[in-house]
């Protein structure tokens, strides 16, 4: 009598665990800066500020790839005289208004066959000086997370209204938070947000939060850092530089 072994089915391939991406839209003016050239492009400690920004994104070692949307014929990108991070790729912007050219980068990402249940993290360019611990800090926290969320700040200061360049009332602070980037959502998700809101050129999305919140989600508060400055006015570039050159 022959004894066989009992089939053994076969296994499904395992899923590998979603993975993070970054979208860089840098396709603003900056015409608050002050300077004949777009912010970001602007130097600050040697080199252009949107490559330090890009630097602190490729210290955090999670993120698998990274897409920087420019303005449609940008010249300040390929003019650009010092490399690059490795994984970095650029497309241009959509709609003249940052939702759009994140729009933009989240439909590339998705065109290049990066699954719908990845991870995106979307950040502002002039942001510079977000140090890795903190983008790591917001991904540990939002990787279990059914929705996702953003780094934040709870308001330090007393909040004012103003009624006619007065006064109008004080404001209870204690549940108020100042938004900062970067923002992390699943890639499906953050484009079905912002697709609804497309036909009516954005109206009303000032972050990826807020597109988030009109579809009916909460995303998570982290906290963030009064470091994560984003560049605005001529004399930001000078508390940058002080910063970047300390911690170098």
């Amino acid at each position: 009598m022959t004894l066989h072994a009992p089939s053994i089915p076969d296994r499904p391939a395992p899923v590998p665990p979603p993975a993070c991406h970054a979208v860089l839209p840098c396709a603003g003016s900056g015409s608050r800066a002050g300077a004949p050239v777009p912010k970001q492009y602007q130097p600050l400690a040697g080199r252009p500020l949107v490559l330090h920004t890009l630097d602190a994104l490729a210290h955090v070692g999670r993120i698998a790839s990274t897409v920087v949307v420019v303005q449609p014929g940008d010249g300040f990108w390929p003019a650009l005289s010092q490399p690059v991070p490795a994984g970095v790729s650029v497309v241009e912007g959509g709609a003249d208004t940052r939702a759009g050219s994140v729009f933009n980068g989240l439909l590339a990402l998705r065109e290049r066959g990066v699954p719908d249940t990845d991870w995106v993290l979307v950040h502002d360019a002039a942001r510079c000086l977000v140090e890795p611990a903190a983008i790591d800090a917001l991904i540990d926290a939002c990787l279990p997370d059914a929705v996702g969320g953003l780094l934040a700040l709870p308001l330090p200061d007393t909040l004012k209204s103003s009624q006619a360049g007065r006064v109008g009332a004080t404001i209870d602070r204690s549940d108020k938070w100042l938004a900062q980037t970067p923002q992390m959502f699943r890639l499906g998700a953050l484009i079905d947000a912002l697709k609804a809101r497309a036909a009516d050129g954005f109206a009303g999305i000032t972050d990826e939060a807020s597109a988030m919140e009109q579809a009916g989600h909460r995303p998570l508060l982290v906290p963030g850092s009064a470091r994560n400055i984003k560049i605005t006015y001529p004399e930001d570039f000078a508390l940058a530089e002080a910063v970047l050159r300390s911690r170098s």
